[in-house]
This record gives structure tokens, sequence and C-alpha cells, in this order.
């Protein structure tokens, strides 16, 4: 028989044999003589156990998300859309989100938001205090736009790299939801990458294509247009921009990355600097394949004049210049491969202006190339 010393040398032995093995998953208890007194508990332990584990890591989880939102909330800001009546009174009728990028009043938001040329546009930061603000850029490609306010010492975010973006990373979208909640925060994960939409603002009427769009879950709804889209560093990796009428958690922002250079842009020159080729295109896929009767699979088509678009190779254009015509398919720029992924409009974005470019092109059933000194097009003026 054994003494009561021993007994107890058995049970702490059993205890420390669990807590060893916990973390590296426990499969089973081993005590001789002891099993069924001894499994029973082990069982209740485990299962206590995991029920805590799993409630402290919601709980940290959880305390992560309030952390970046509250980090975060003083760099955003609800962009107020204003029109005046003839009674000269100043109504709102809309609403959108932007971020502080800069000090000293640069805010980054998206064209839709402030694309209305007669409107006036009030600025009210996480304080409740309104600003009235000035468009200061437009993008000709992209639908991002920069606005400024007065002061200085605003808290500016912090950008992230988007082109690190894994599927199933968490994320968080803060915005001016419905342009009545302001520093609404939504969470959810990156259900996609490198998507191509066709957006429409109901406020313009205007549609655009959006290319490398970032797909999430994360509640985006209107007037969280132009809020940023943060991972759990507190870094902004994307710009919310659009979401599906049609479907359920389907929302899409521009990535950080491509709106660096314009941020970069308007602090040194004031304005957005963009390399123009001058050409209206589609990029070649199966239908615009059939309904043309084009040889080619992948490329730029160059849009022909009875699209209805208008001139397609515009005059004085550095395409123009250089020779192109409707109808010619574009396939390489400087030996990189157009397809839907990687269009010619993101290829062209990634130079300067001044660059030349040599492109490849089917025309007429024969390859040429033709060198083309890129331009910088005045986004304002567009």
């Amino acid at each position: 028989m054994k003494s009561e010393k021993e007994t107890w040398v058995i049970v702490m032995l059993c205890l420390a044999v669990f807590f060893g093995s916990l973390s590296g998953g426990v499969t089973a208890i081993l005590v001789s003589g002891t099993t069924g007194i001894f499994s029973a508990v082990g069982r209740d332990l485990v299962g206590a156990l995991s029920e805590q584990a799993g409630l402290q890591a919601l709980q940290a989880e959880e305390q992560a998300t309030i952390a970046v939102v509250q980090s975060v909330t003083p760099s955003v800001v609800s962009i107020l859309i204003e029109e005046t009546a003839l009674d000269g009174q100043r109504y709102e009728v809309g609403g959108g989100t932007g971020f502080f990028v800069s000090a000293d009043g640069l805010i980054l938001t998206n064209k839709h938001v402030v694309s209305d040329d007669v409107a006036s546009y009030v600025v009210v930061t996480s304080d409740g205090v309104e600003h009235d603000a000035t468009v200061l850029a437009k993008d000709l490609f992209l639908d991002l736009a920069v606005v400024k306010i007065d002061g200085s010492d605003y808290q500016a975010v912090s950008l992230g790299d988007s082109d690190a973006l894994k599927i199933g990373q968490t994320v968080i979208a803060i915005g001016n939801s419905l342009a009545e909640f302001e520093n609404s925060a939504t969470k959810g994960i990156i259900s996609g990458i490198d998507r191509t939409i066709t957006a429409g603002s109901w406020m313009s009427g205007d549609e655009e294509v959006i290319e490398q769009a970032i797909q999430t879950d994360a509640a985006i709804n209107q007037g969280n247009s132009g809020g940023p889209l943060i991972n759990l560093k507190s870094e902004v990796i994307g710009i919310n921009t659009a979401i599906s009428v049609e479907g359920q958690s389907l929302g899409f922002a521009i990535p950080i990355n491509v709106a660096k250079s314009v941020i970069s842009d308007v602090i040194a020159e004031g304005r957005i600097v963009r390399p123009w080729l001058g050409v209206r295109y589609n990029m070649i896929d199966k239908e615009l394949k059939q309904e043309f009767d084009l040889t080619e699979s992948q490329g730029a088509l160059i849009m022909l004049e009875d699209s209805g678009s208008g001139d397609t190779v515009i005059d004085g254009s550095p395409a123009d210049k250089a020779g192109l015509k409707p109808g010619d398919v574009i396939i390489f720029v400087d030996g990189v491969a157009l397809s839907n992924q990687h269009s010619l409009g993101i290829v062209i974005n990634q130079y300067d202006p001044g660059d030349v470019i040599v492109l490849l092109i089917h025309r007429d059933g024969q390859e040429q190339t033709i060198s083309v000194t890129l331009e910088e097009v005045d986004t304002s003026k567009l």
C-alpha cells in the first residue's frame, strides 16, 4: 500500500506532465493504477483550459482591434458636400470620408467624393471641428483626390505595403457611414486581391474602371468612400472606394501603394504628375476577341473611331505623334506583356513624363515596334 506521501507525488507528476504537454497539444494522460480517476479529471481540465485560452485569444484580438481604431481615428475626417441654393443658403447634399496624409492638412479621398466642381466641401475632424476645404488635385486615371484644410499638427496616418497583403488577413474600415455616422468602424478580412471592377458614382453618375482593387468583407457603406482600410499594425493599406449592390459583404478598396505617388506628387509639386500615352483602349478578353475576330488573346486594343468614344488616338498626344492608329493591338511595353491583370494603364503609370518606351504592336496581321516619348498630362484640366 502506497503512503500518503507517495500518492501526492503521483498526483503532482500527472499535473506537471499535463501542463508541460499542453503547449504541444495534450494527447493522453497515463498514470499507472489511476487511469480512470485522472483521465476524467484531465478531460475536464483540458476543456476548461482550452475554453480559457480561447477566451484570452478573443480578448487579445478585441483589444488589438480597439487599439487600432483608437490610434487611427484621429487621422480620419468626414467630408461634407454642400451646395448653395437660390436663397443663398448652403445645404448638405452628401458626404464621404478622407484621412490625413500630412501634418499640415493634406487629406486623401476618392475623386468621386469631390467630383462636383460647383459644390463646397467642409471637412469635419475627429474632434467635431468644421473646416472649409480646398480641392487641390484630382487624378485623371485613378479615383483619387487630395483636399486641404488650414492648420497644422494634424495626425497623419502610417502607410502600409499593399503589395504584401494576403487573402484572409484581418482589416478594419473606418468612415462616415451614410454621411451621418462619422468614425464608424467595421472589421473583416481581405477576400481577394487584384480585382478589376467597374464602379459607378450615385452622385455624379460617372462610371470608372478600377484595377488592382482589394476585395474585403468589412462592411463598407455609402459615405465610407475615401476612408482608410487598415491592417492590425494601424497602417493604411487601401482607400475604401466601392460596394456591390448585388451581393453582400462585397467591398473594394484602391491599394495604398497605387496612391503613394499621388501623395508624394502633391506634397512635392502641388499637383498630380502622370505620364500620358493618349489612347482609348480595351483590354482583350474572350468576348472582345470574338467580337472583333482578333488573333490575339491578350493585349490592349485601341478602340475604333466608330465605337462612339470620339478620338481614340487623341490629337497631339504622344501616341498620335508616334503614329499609333485605331485598331492597333499593343502586346508588349518595353518587353512587359499586357494582360487583364497587367493592363496598359497600370504599366504606363509606372513611368515618368519624358520616358521613352518601346511598344510591340500588331497592325493588319504584322508585328511592329514603335517608340513613344511619354508626356505629362495636366489632370487638373480633365
